[in-house]
């Protein structure tokens, strides 16, 4: 698939919405975006970073659930998020028996479906996992029986009706509490977390092994893959990602650094060391190099939304998986193939090893994924187009059309938005985006700063 520097015909412009974080030249390392995640219906939008902190936001125009407008009017597309609620999930520890300093940083988070007026997510660091439950809570009442509005004692003799309590909205306070802590599961660092279509039991994963936890069982996981050798000498690849299909709650999959991805079923065996599929590309001996196996490692693994292929990314490609045909990827997208000539580099100065997430839009439609110079990808399946568009703060106007990038290999421009390859920026980079599962909003991570973009609406 060839890189185009400007859309497709019918392609409908992106633009900017809005911009979350400090304008700083030097950023702390805590404040750092480690994971971006929508909730179900796309109302909340949650954020996690190196420090440990949370950060909700909530969509505007809803702003607060369980009431209803006045005044009834037509609907308006809004993209605008604004903070929720913001909490501290980990803190920095220290494994003594290992002598091992367990970072507070968020490696990923997973909503869990809402079923009542609370929202439920699931965070989670290198060792622990914990399930966190938002509430609203007013803190006054009017209207009281018993006490006046100011709060002092109602005489009996002055209390002559039965009055209904009032709850006053315009004083509610959101409170974030750790419903689960579930430790001691895994000897190795925690790489995803993934909730299963059942509502009832999640999965995570770590270097080694998969486990298998209830939601409301703390003192027990089942280890469902292990693929520790005896030997650790033997020891050939390790577990990157893991994902559990969107309808059927008893298959998941899980990707390795060789660049393979296994889907297994729990109703065969208890123990899913035998997968039911691998999904792997042959690879060709004459391009192998030094750096084949570290560029095949997969970053991220996901299962589209109606569970029929499964995206995945490894260091320059995103690659699209029919789960019907195992022996080679349906869809090869090249997201940054300017760099396959520049890997010696790369590794030098630890580049290479970056671990880009990808996603899908609602309808399974486009794909989404990061990159260098803080460039983000959208991969069109139907037309076969994609676009490369920037995450910068000089974007400062609400509905800025954002311009299409091309990385060149020559340092002469041909446009006014081309950017040469030694011009690229490593420090600046896309780890994590997500798309909104209704409607085409994008989350994208920057470093310390959150940018929402929506598709101009015609």
């Amino acid at each position: 698939m060839s890189e185009t520097a400007g859309g497709g015909e019918g392609e409908v412009p992106w633009c900017f919405s809005q911009v979350k974080g400090t304008i700083e030249d030097e950023v702390a390392d805590a404040d750092i975006i480690s994971t971006v995640e929508f909730n179900h219906d796309g109302e909340f939008l949650a954020t996690g970073d190196k420090g440990g902190r949370v950060v909700i936001f909530q969509r505007d125009g809803t702003k607060m659930r369980g009431v209803k407008p006045m005044v009834t009017s037509p609907p308006v597309f809004r993209c605008d998020y604004n903070v929720y609620s913001t909490f501290q999930s980990h803190e920095p520890e220290f494994d003594y028996l290992k002598s091992l300093e367990i970072e507070e940083k968020i490696n990923q988070i997973c909503w869990v479906k809402q079923s009542g007026s609370s929202l439920f997510l699931i965070t989670t660091n290198d060792k622990t996992i914990k399930l966190w439950k938002i509430s609203e809570r007013c803190r006054r009442y009017s209207n009281l029986n018993t006490l006046t509005d100011d709060g002092q004692i109602r005489k009996d003799r002055k209390v002559t009706e039965l009055k209904v309590p009032v709850k006053n909205m315009d004083d509610v306070s959101i409170e974030a509490m750790p419903r689960r802590i579930f430790s001691n599961g895994h000897t190795y660092h925690i790489n995803s977390i993934s909730v299963n279509s059942d509502d009832c039991t999640y999965l995570s994963a770590d270097d080694l092994r998969v486990n298998l936890w209830d939601l409301e069982r703390t003192d027990q996981s089942f280890n469902i893959v292990d693929i520790k050798p005896a030997n650790m000498e033997e020891l050939t690849e390790v577990i990157t990602s893991s994902s559990f299909h969107p309808i059927k709650c008893n298959e998941f999959v899980y990707s390795s650094s060789k660049g393979s991805i296994r889907l297994c079923d729990m109703r065969e065996k208890a123990l899913c060391d035998n997968h039911a599929k691998l999904f792997e590309e042959p690879e060709d001996p004459s391009s192998r190099s030094f750096f084949s196996e570290i560029i095949a490692s997969i970053s991220d693994v996901k299962f589209s939304h109606s569970g029929r292929y499964v995206l995945s990314r490894d260091y320059l490609t995103v690659k699209v998986w029919d789960v019907n045909m195992e022996s080679k990827p349906v869809e090869t997208y090249p997201v940054h193939d300017y760099l396959r000539g520049r890997l010696c580099a790369l590794y030098e100065n630890d580049s290479i090893f970056d671990r880009f997430r990808c996603g899908w839009n609602g309808d399974d439609t486009k794909l989404i994924t990061g990159t260098y110079n803080n460039f983000f990808r959208i991969f069109d399946r139907k037309s076969k187009t994609d676009y490369c568009y920037e995450a910068s703060r000089d974007m400062s106007t609400l509905g800025q059309i954002l311009r299409h990038k091309k990385v060149t290999q020559t340092t002469t421009r041909k446009r006014k938005d081309d950017v040469g390859v030694d011009s690229l920026d490593f420090n600046r980079k896309i780890l994590h985006a997500a798309w909104h599962p209704r409607d085409n909003i994008l989350a994208i991570a920057a470093t310390n700063n959150l940018y929402l973009f929506h598709e101009q609406q015609p």
